[in-house]
């Protein structure tokens, strides 16, 4: 219900955004845009900065970069998204910008991982809060960059419906540290993403999600095993 909730609002601030974009100049949405990403990036700084394990966060980072480049996960996002607009949508450039933009910033971060394993254990108050901030951001982002931001919702759907699903079966392993260190990547990431909005940085950030399963691994694998060989 949480997910659910979440991608409803999305989809009605995106429609709201889509009418609304029309009324504002250039100079507007750029404003906008800029606050925008000045609070993702005050989000991912205040999110960063609550991980234990700062060389853990470092490891995951530079491990999953790595797996991201391989895989060339946003090359292929970003065909994927070119191939619908092409297909579907006159207007070039704006669909796949607004779809991989709102799809990572949507699905990074310590709301979403977090509150999907909350909302698969019972309690989806804070999937409530973070749908009513996306449907928010939704509404100027789409206006922006046009109906690429809606279709965010598919891999939100996938990504938190996945996470939300699996909470349950995976409650027994999900430890405090676990959480708070994979809350902390996320919100490394979400701080890339405000850099790429500000124009500051330009990189590949999808290259970057294989940090998050990268966590898991060093937390309930590479952790347990160097503590039983240098106990």
């Amino acid at each position: 219900m949480g997910t659910i909730v979440n991608v409803a609002l999305i989809i009605a601030g995106s429609l709201i955004g889509l009418w609304a974009g029309k009324l504002l100049k250039e100079s507007l949405q750029k404003a906008v845009l800029i606050a925008l990403n000045l609070c993702i990036l005050v989000i991912g700084v205040s999110g960063s900065i609550k991980t234990e394990n700062m060389l853990l966060v470092i490891s995951a980072m530079v491990i999953g970069s790595i797996i991201g480049e391989l895989l060339d996960i946003d090359g292929r996002l970003n065909r994927l998204s070119l191939k619908i607009e092409k297909r579907y949508f006159k207007k070039e450039g704006s669909f796949a910008q607004g779809f991989m933009l709102a799809s990572c910033l949507y699905c990074i971060g310590a709301m979403a991982i977090v509150g999907s394993l909350q909302s698969g254990l019972g309690n989806h108050d804070i999937l409530y809060a973070k749908g009513l901030l996306d449907g928010v951001s939704s509404v100027f982002l789409s206006g922006l960059y046009g109906i690429g931001v809606m279709f965010s919702v598919v891999p939100i759907l996938i990504y938190q419906g996945a996470i939300t699903l699996a909470a349950g079966a995976l409650a027994d392993v999900l430890s405090p540290q676990l959480v708070n260190e994979l809350s902390a990547v996320g919100s490394v990431l979400i701080i890339a993403i405000a850099l790429n909005g500000l124009e500051l940085i330009k990189a590949k950030v999808a290259n970057l999600l294989p940090a998050l399963l990268v966590v898991p691994f060093i937390v309930l694998v590479v952790l347990p095993l160097w503590a039983r060989l240098f106990a």
